[in-house]
């Protein structure tokens, strides 16, 4: 079935950069990849505060501080709504709802008063992701919350997106009986094949001495950083020169940094906060010589191909949506959530130079197969089968 030329594609989301998070990533990889071949993109994503947008393609919401949680915005539903005659003169064939908050809402009240389509992905592992933003609130009754809503919206929507054949799984023993396509965001690989690892050390005086981790995360509790912290303490007794990068903010980054002080890690960790996506991070990425990742709430774990692209071998968990990826990665080594397991598997490629580079190029040839193009292709071709 030949693809539909020309699609005016209308995606909203409660997340866009400047905040930096894997659903930016990815509405940007898709957006590029369809702008590319000719389709025309409209965003609707939050106003943050101090950001100028210069992208016409972009509709910025004015929007509200969440409490709880200062990097994100909350859309204003009023401002959304008050643009939906201006939506209607520009023949949208369909909506791309990316989050579960404001935007599925008023992309569904979007869809019905344009009377097109709308489908979602389903980006955010709610029942993990909730519990650690409303604590006083038994997790069972967050959980049995997060299925409803779950449920609710995959249900009331005219397609549903799954980053991971994991994710399918779990939605359907939610309820959710609605068709749900497995479709992946993509990595442009050619990108993160560049770097310069050196100018990256230089640029944070790291010494060339140190055997570096690189974890790329938001810092949030649901991401299990401290793991890593565990894994570190343990580490520097057999390799003292052991050095764990953590690139990212949030709200847990103060936690986290008191548990490295209380294990006198000063000298083994380094927080480098937010890095420019087109020239620090690829940097960053060139300078480590273990990606590590400790994330069991993931939908799909996009950080762990740009790593492997860049040629870094992985250490990590493979959990939810991370599984994907990595069973059966030969540029990956499997851990459990266990120190002492974790420990042993990053010291092993550290010490073993046969197998460590065996496990970095498979790690580059690995990523090659998440090629951007094909996986947005497929989502053009979801789309048509909806429309």
């Amino acid at each position: 079935m030949p693809l539909i030329n020309d699609m005016n594609i209308l995606m909203i989301s409660d997340v866009y950069f400047p905040r930096i998070n894997g659903v930016s990533t990815s509405i940007q990889t898709f957006k590029a990849e369809f702008e590319k071949i000719g389709h025309q993109i409209t965003l609707i994503a939050p106003q943050y505060s101090n950001h100028d947008c210069t992208d016409d393609s972009i509709i910025r919401i004015p929007s509200r501080a969440i409490p709880f949680d200062p990097e994100d915005r909350m859309m204003k539903v009023g401002e959304i709504t008050k643009i939906i005659p201006e939506l209607k003169e520009n023949n949208f064939d369909i909506v791309y709802i990316q989050t579960p908050f404001v935007a599925h809402y008023s992309g569904v009240d979007i869809g019905k008063s344009l009377n097109i389509p709308c489908v979602i992905t389903y980006h955010t592992l709610f029942e993990e992701y909730l519990y650690h933003y409303i604590p006083v609130i038994p997790k069972r009754i967050l959980k049995f919350f997060a299925l409803r809503l779950s449920s609710s919206q995959c249900n009331h929507v005219k397609g549903v997106i799954a980053p991971s054949s994991i994710i399918v799984k779990l939605l359907k023993s939610y309820g959710v009986n609605n068709k749900i396509n497995v479709i992946p965001t993509g990595i442009n690989s050619k990108k993160f094949a560049s770097g310069a690892g050196e100018k990256f050390k230089a640029s944070f005086n790291i010494p060339n001495n140190k055997k570096i981790l690189l974890n790329v995360s938001r810092v949030a509790f649901e991401k299990n950083i401290g793991l890593l912290l565990e894994v570190v303490n343990k580490i520097k007794h057999e390799v003292p020169e052991i050095l764990l990068i953590i690139a990212g903010e949030g709200p847990a980054k103060n936690t986290y940094q008191q548990q490295a002080k209380k294990l006198n890690l000063e000298n083994n960790i380094a927080f480098v906060g937010y890095l420019d996506r087109d020239s620090e991070l690829l940097d960053c990425y060139h300078s480590a010589d273990i990606f590590v990742f400790s994330s069991v709430t993931e939908t799909q774990g996009l950080v762990l191909l740009e790593a492997m692209a860049a040629g870094t071998p992985v250490v990590s968990v493979a959990a939810m949506g991370t599984k994907h990826i990595l069973l059966d990665c030969p540029g990956a080594l499997v851990a459990t959530g266990e120190v002492d397991d974790f420990s042993e598997k990053i010291v092993r490629l550290l010490k073993g130079d046969q197998t460590y580079e065996k496990t970095k190029l498979a790690a580059v040839n690995y990523a090659k197969q998440w090629d951007s193009a094909m996986l947005a292709d497929n989502m053009l071709k979801f789309y048509q089968q909806i429309l």
